[in-house]
């Protein structure tokens, strides 16, 4: 389970192995008998991969994320594969067992070992395990994963009314593969296959530990003391039972902080132990993300170690605050509490990593290294993707970022037949007993917007969500099983039966997604807005032009439209799901009203273009951070924006591309999303409220300048306090006339930080406002 160590031994199966493909026909290949009579292309394969890299590598397609050539994948939707492999028959004793590992398999496989059927896989997004130690031969034995085409066989399912019509992909839902590959608005349509996470043998000990879970039953912050229980499950012989003893052992910073140990008479049981003098995980701004070195060891009669588990823990409690509804005079809450204390969440969504999943661990370390950065204290794992591996725990769990993951659904409505839920119960199941030893996972969600799917379907009837089987009755009743200890959200944005019978509108949401119109930024949906918590909210921008360079081809760079038509390749990258489609521009549209309406024009140039965009997109994003942190706790309680980084060549609201050049947005957040923050919000009664916001334990004080940068004019001038966990209004600074910005530089310490406001109305002179900016000195990158 989560964070087993590996026993010694253990054979990874990774590198090269052959590669078939072949049309699936109408009854599909399941043998490898059956393989013997088709006609097959063979070719070398990497794994962990997918097989669009294998044939990209053979030469026999062109790169997808250039220009439009991930249209040329559409024929392969139509195959078959099957993974080759040989390897040796490794040594075994004293009972030992040899059990295959998939890390994921994708998606629709028959696993077969030298002509023997070993088992099957149907579910891309967890791990896949089993025991093939009576199928072994000595010497060389031949290991064949057969693939279906997941497009095909989607086929033979029969859909309900309300999964067809709906965002993105209908005939996606029975499938248990990463929404996204469908075809979403922020990646391409890529129906990839493949064995795209580690393959080993994993020898198993007749004696082991089968799942070990640490809870933080209670805590007291002040006394520095705690309450853990260590729940153990093992598979052992009955001759060992009485015999075997089990050591709990805690470290911190490498010094023993408690060991106990008792014998092992049953094959589950529960340690109980207080500790004390505990370090507590705090999220990042709050305190040190403490963690605890915790290992389980079976040991014999003889002090000879049968099986170990290993992990990190974290000792921390969290509880979501949330009502079921917003009404008049009576606002819902919605807030997260870690270790007691409320938390003011400003964070990002994390959407893939790589269109191509294999090549999703090649690029963690950088995006966490930018999350880290820019203080992001939370990630909300979109539940369009796949569900990220351990290392992204670990490194979450390292650096205070609390994880709001949602299971893999997302905007439809899904099948609520028993086949149906049985597979998702067994999915739920195989990732909360991954994941949940991990102190940063703090709310498991349903899915992303499928509630509010439901109003998408069959309009105008109003269809109560909560009657949904899967996130209200199959999710629920796992977690309650498996994971008493953290929040459960049935979907995002959450429609409560109170909201439903209330009529279901936005304004009844105490969290909610706010896109809208994704017109002008100060627009009232956004500042009027009466969510508490906003877990998804963005705007576009355009790439720099050297990832634009990148991403299409030379002559489809610009213009980017053609006889008042975009050109393929920007349609492409807009994104469009089919070519059959034609001209489907309009995310790309959203760039030119945005930049239009603020700055009154599009510039022909695209140079000019990209920074006027980027410009845009920034003030945008950091305004949407600023409203909420400057109203922090009174009533706002939490921002999660749209998103980090992209994982396809695309335009899009991400901050960062996917070649990981950073837009303009990337450098506002940072300078909004620092733990004790000085912002200007928008003018109330004519004057400017100057805000500081400290997102720490402690109280905070310091000296503010404020500096009109056009005329070098001292507005304001003072110092400030604002006590722990909280805001404060440090002045109202005059209403300045005209347009222009405001350069906020303040002291805290030795520290010293800076920010901007931007005043006035809209539209801006470009050129003018680019001159301003680069005058602040903040982004030295503006050229």
């Amino acid at each position: 389970m989560g964070n087993m160590a590996a026993s010694p031994g253990n054979i990874p199966l990774n590198g090269r192995w052959q590669l078939s493909y072949w049309k699936q026909p109408a009854e599909a290949i399941v043998t490898p008998q059956a393989i013997n009579d088709m006609q097959v292309e063979t070719i070398e394969a990497t794994v962990p991969g997918n097989v669009e890299l294998d044939l990209m590598v053979a030469g026999l397609i062109p790169d997808p994320m250039t220009g439009s050539n991930v249209n040329a994948l559409r024929k392969y939707e139509n195959y078959q594969w099957c993974y080759t492999k040989t390897f040796e028959t490794p040594s075994t004793q004293n009972g030992q067992r040899l059990e295959l590992f998939f890390g994921g398999i994708d998606c629709l496989a028959d696993i077969w070992l030298n002509g023997e059927k070993v088992g099957e896989a149907a579910n891309m997004l967890i791990e896949h395990k089993f025991d093939i130690t009576d199928h072994l031969k000595s010497g060389e034995n031949t290991l064949q994963v057969i693939i279906r085409s997941a497009v095909m066989e989607a086929q033979k399912h029969t859909l309900g009314t309300f999964s067809i019509g709906n965002f993105p992909a209908e005939e996606a839902v029975y499938i248990r593969k990463a929404p996204h590959m469908y075809g979403w608005d922020i990646m391409p349509r890529l129906v990839s296959a493949g064995l795209w996470r580690d393959v080993e043998l994993r020898v198993l000990n007749p004696t082991r530990l089968k799942d070990v879970n640490w809870m933080t039953i209670s805590i007291d912050t002040a006394a520095h003391t705690a309450r853990i229980f260590t729940d153990v499950q093992l598979i052992m012989p009955f001759d060992k039972f009485d015999k075997v003893k089990v050591q709990f052992t805690l470290r911190r910073k490498g010094k023993v902080v408690y060991q106990n140990s008792q014998p092992v008479s049953t094959p589950a049981f529960r340690h109980i132990f207080e500790l004390d003098n505990v370090d507590f995980w705090w999220p990042r701004g709050y305190g040190e993300a403490a963690l605890y070195d915790a290992s389980v060891q079976l040991i014999d009669s003889d002090g000879k170690e049968l099986d170990t588990n290993n992990c990190k823990i974290g000792i921390r409690t969290v509880k979501l605050d949330m009502d079921d509804i917003n009404l008049p005079g009576k606002p819902g809450q919605f807030r997260f509490i870690v270790n007691n204390e409320p938390i003011f969440i400003h964070g990002t969504n994390w959407v893939p990593m790589d269109a191509l999943h294999s090549r999703d661990k090649s690029h963690l370390n950088t995006m966490i290294d930018m999350a880290v950065d820019i203080n992001c204290n939370m990630i909300r794992c979109w539940g369009g993707n796949v569900y990220e591996d351990t290392a992204f725990f670990n490194l979450c769990d390292e650096n205070g970022i609390l994880v709001w993951q949602d299971f893999g659904m997302g905007c439809t409505f899904y099948p609520q037949r028993d086949d149906f839920a049985k597979m998702i119960e067994q999915e739920v199941t195989s990732v909360v007993l991954k994941f949940r030893n991990h102190a940063s996972l703090i709310l498991w969600s349903g899915n992303n917007e499928n509630d509010l799917a439901m109003r998408w379907t069959l309009q105008p009837l109003n269809i109560n969500p909560n009657k949904d089987v899967i996130t209200r009755k199959v999710i629920a009743r796992v977690l309650y099983e498996f994971d008493p200890t953290r929040p459960y959200l049935p979907s995002s944005p959450y429609y409560s039966e109170a909201v439903w019978e209330h009529g279901g509108g936005d304004e009844l949401l105490p969290e909610n997604h706010l896109w809208g119109p994704r017109g002008y930024y100060k627009e009232p949906y956004y500042t009027k807005a009466n969510c508490r918590f906003v877990s998804e909210i963005g705007y576009h921008g355009c790439p720099n032009v050297e990832s634009l360079n990148k991403m299409m081809t030379k002559d489809a760079v610009y213009p980017w439209t053609k006889d008042k038509e975009w050109n393929d390749e920007w349609v492409t990258k807009s994104t469009r799901r089919f070519p059959s489609q034609g001209k489907t521009f309009d995310r790309n549209n959203l760039m030119l009203n945005q930049v239009n309406l603020i700055f009154g024009e599009v510039p022909a140039k695209l140079e000019d273009f990209a920074f006027a965009s980027q410009a845009v997109q920034a003030e945008a994003m950091k305004f949407f951070v600023e409203l909420w942190r400057g109203q922090k706790f009174s009533p706002k309680t939490g921002i999660i924006w749209w998103n980090l980084r992209d994982g396809w060549p695309i335009i899009s609201d991400a901050i960062v591309d996917y070649y990981n050049s950073k837009k303009m947005a990337y450098y506002f957040i940072k300078n909004a999303q620092t733990d004790l923050c000085v912002l200007i919000n928008d003018p109330v009664d004519n004057a400017y409220p100057l805000i500081v916001t400290n997102d720490t334990r402690n109280a905070q004080k310091g000296q503010v300048v404020v500096i009109d940068v056009a005329s070098n004019k001292e507005v304001y001038k003072g110092d400030f306090e604002v006590s722990a966990n909280s805001m404060n209004k440090i002045a109202s600074l005059p209403q300045q006339k005209g347009q222009g910005i405001l350069l906020i530089k303040y002291k805290v310490g030795q520290k010293e930080f800076s920010n901007h406001y931007l005043y006035g109305e809209a539209p801006f002179n470009l050129q003018e406002y680019k001159k301003l900016l680069k005058k602040t000195g903040l982004y030295p990158s503006i050229k």
